[in-house]
């Protein structure tokens, strides 16, 4: 045992719990060669559990797929044996939650520089085919203004998304599409509103949505009453389309990489 109190796991040393879901953990570890990595484990209870251990190895296998310098990179997988685990990039910094409330909105030249990478990140995960499902600030990194995308828990691969059933939410309230929230399926342009509705709170400290009950977020999702007071306004018709309520009006993740690369202020020498 070490001071988190549980014992190595196979090759990786556990050194501390810097995360914790409704099923799993996660530890900053170090492995055989000396590399600080995370190491995200299910809790005792669900170690046996079908659905957590398929959850787990999808988690893998989306992961796996993507390579981006704005995304966590998979390092290794077990998925048998009485305690699956699943190894990734550490990723260093605070989350965009975290670092927005601690110091409030970015910079407009910070704004742009983290909208752009974010993009370019998201537009890799769908370039892998991939799906996030969970865009939100609190599964950004950020560590010198660069962002890193996290957090594959719910991800799927395009074209095996199953329809949701109306009033049942996958992902966060306020940065889910409104089509989820009608029951429909999850696509790309899912990933983008959740883009722009994070870029949003980078920009303002807001949640675009509102806070308070489910039902009042989800009413002014459906309603496209996105509070954007604050966003510099070069940046302000990107986000207005990538929120719009129709899911076949928002642009590509490619394509907003691109826009923003074209509009990003440059600094005065």
């Amino acid at each position: 045992m070490n001071a988190t109190g549980v014992a190595p796991l196979g090759s990786y040393e556990l050194l501390e719990r810097v995360g914790e879901g409704a099923t799993s953990v996660v530890y900053r570890a170090t492995d055989p060669f000396g590399r600080t990595v995370a190491v995200k484990e299910p809790r005792r209870e669900f170690a046996h559990d079908p659905a957590v251990r398929r959850r787990l190895a999808r988690e893998a296998r989306t992961m796996a797929r993507v390579r981006s310098p704005y995304v966590a990179e998979v390092f290794d997988a077990c998925l048998d044996g009485d305690r699956p685990h699943l190894v990734t990039e550490f990723v260093p910094g605070v989350p965009l939650r975290d670092l927005v409330t601690t110091y409030g909105p970015l910079w407009e030249e910070a704004l742009y520089g983290f909208a752009e990478r974010f993009a370019r990140g998201l537009a890799a995960v769908h370039g892998a085919g991939v799906l996030h499902r969970d865009l939100k600030p609190g599964n950004v990194m950020v560590l010198g203004g660069i962002p890193k995308i996290i957090d594959f828990g719910i991800a799927r691969e395009a074209g095996t998304e199953e329809v949701t059933q109306p009033g049942v939410l996958t992902g966060t309230p306020g940065y889910v599409a409104p089509e989820l929230i009608d029951g429909g399926p999850c696509g790309e342009a899912s990933d983008v509103f959740s883009w722009a509705a994070t870029v949003a709170f980078a920009a303002t400290g807001r949640p675009p949505f509102g806070a308070g009950s489910l039902h009042g977020i989800c009413f002014r999702v459906l309603r496209g009453a996105a509070d954007l007071d604050g966003v510099p306004e070069p940046l302000l018709p990107l986000l207005r389309r990538a929120l719009s309520r129709d899911p076949a009006e928002r642009p590509a993740a490619a394509w907003l990489t691109g826009r923003l690369a074209e509009r990003r202020p440059v600094p005065a020498w």
